[in-house]
C-alpha cells in the first residue's frame, strides 16, 4: 500500500527568526497499517530493540545525568552545523558558570533557548 505524504510544513517565526517545522499527522494513521508477513520481522525486531534500550537504562546510575548530556552533546553537534566551535565541555562549565569569556555567540545556556520558545 503506497501512502501520500504523513504530515504538513508550517512555517513560523521565533526570535526573529524564520523556521519550518514538520507536523506529522495524529496516529493511528489513516488508513490503517497493514501489517503484512513482511513487516512482523521488522516490527518484532524493532520490539526487542526498544526493550534493549530500556533495560539499559535500568543500569545507569542516574539516567537523567545521561540524558542531560546527552541532549547536550546533540546541541552542540547540531549547532556546529551553523558554525559555532563550542566543545561540550564549554558547553556545560558555561552552564556551571565557571568559565567567564566564553563568546556568547557561540555557546548559550539553555534556559535563554527554553524561553526564547
Amino acid at each position: 500500500m503506497r501512502r501520500g505524504p504523513t504530515g504538513l510544513y508550517h512555517t513560523t517565526s521565533v526570535a526573529k527568526e524564520t523556521i519550518r517545522a514538520f507536523i506529522p499527522d495524529p496516529l493511528p494513521p489513516e488508513p490503517a497499517l497493514e501489517l503484512s508477513d513482511q513487516r512482523y520481522p521488522l516490527l518484532e525486531r524493532a520490539t526487542v530493540s526498544l526493550g534493549r534500550l530500556d533495560s539499559v537504562t535500568l543500569l545507569l546510575p542516574e539516567p537523567n545525568i545521561f540524558l542531560y548530556s546527552y541532549v547536550r552533546r546533540e546541541a552542540v553537534l547540531s549547532s556546529q552545523i551553523e558554525g559555532p566551535q563550542s566543545s561540550l565541555g564549554q558547553l556545560l562549565l558555561f552552564e556551571m558558570e565557571q568559565m567567564p569569556g566564553v563568546p556568547l555567540d557561540d555557546v548559550r545556556p539553555m534556559r535563554q533557548l527554553e524561553q526564547l520558545n
